[in-house]
């Protein structure tokens, strides 16, 4: 039988497909062994560990099953998401890791909506205008389009998050594509506030100074009710995992959900943002 040689130092995937193999001939399973108890092939097993097909989230999480690394820092499925967001700001997979879990969530964004809001209209006009720049490459455009979608799948959960959104004015007033793709992102702001777990408000210009974050910044409440925070600029992003760091932004994050007008308020604001784009 003929055996590949791997070299996990040529690039991520070969690390992926090489320690799948370590791990695999370990527990002294064949591909096949491994196949049945993962519900896939042998071939399927062996075209990822050589690289002849990637793999996917279906089947890392099967991995991270069997092997008994599900939910650990050296799961399957986080190496996966690693290589898979490799473009994508440092800390930013981690955190939408965390996002997937967290009891509440709260967000302040300027300038475009955020992604966990966005239509896929909205979505690939902002990919495409990053592409057409040369900021980012096809792949990684769909790259960025994949991992939205991901995210919002993740918040369709039991029992659902709380959400708090509050918006710069910005990011209501900045058309994004063709024709139609603000009028349908503006219903799902309208769609998204009706829900009974979702809080939206929209931070006027006219805050000037009292607004007290002038970067995009995600705070994550999770289920033992410690704190997670991420906050980036256009060339880095930064994870704070350490609940007492944290706890000075969340304060802020109140602040400024104290300062900005009601979610009726806000519902107001941006149907007459919509009218006047009409």
């Amino acid at each position: 039988m003929n055996r590949k040689e791997l070299n996990p130092e040529s690039g991520p995937l070969a690390a992926f497909g090489a320690r799948l193999r370590a791990v695999r001939e370990a527990r002294g399973w064949t591909q096949d062994e491994l196949g049945v108890r993962i519900g896939y092939s042998g071939t399927h097993v062996s075209a990822v560990e050589t690289l002849r097909k990637p793999p996917t989230l279906p089947f890392v999480r099967s991995l991270d099953r069997i092997f008994g690394t599900e939910g650990t820092d050296d799961s399957f499925e986080q190496e996966w998401r690693a290589i898979r967001h490799g473009s994508l700001l440092a800390g930013f997979p981690e955190y939408v890791r965390y996002e997937g879990r967290a009891a509440e969530i709260r967000l302040y964004e300027s300038g475009v909506i955020p992604g966990l809001l966005q239509t896929a209209e909205y979505t690939k006009a902002i990919v495409e205008g990053a592409v057409r720049r040369g900021a980012i490459t096809p792949e990684q455009a769909e790259e960025r389009l994949s991992l939205n979608a991901d995210r919002q799948v993740a918040l369709v959960r039991t029992p659902m998050p709380l959400i708090f959104v509050v918006l710069d004015e910005s990011c209501i007033r900045r058309p994004v594509g063709r024709p139609g793709v603000m009028d349908g992102q503006f219903d799902r702001l309208m769609e998204f506030a009706e829900q009974p777990n979702t809080h939206l408000q929209v931070a006027p210009f006219t805050l000037g100074d009292r607004r007290p974050f002038s970067l995009p910044l995600y705070i994550l409440t999770m289920l033992d009710r410690s704190l997670v925070s991420y906050a980036e600029s256009a060339q880095q992003g930064h994870l704070e995992r350490e609940t007492t760091s944290v706890v000075p932004i969340l304060t802020g994050y109140h602040q400024l959900q104290a300062e900005a007008p009601s979610q009726a308020a806000s519902l107001a604001m941006i149907d007459e943002v919509r009218k006047g784009m009409s």
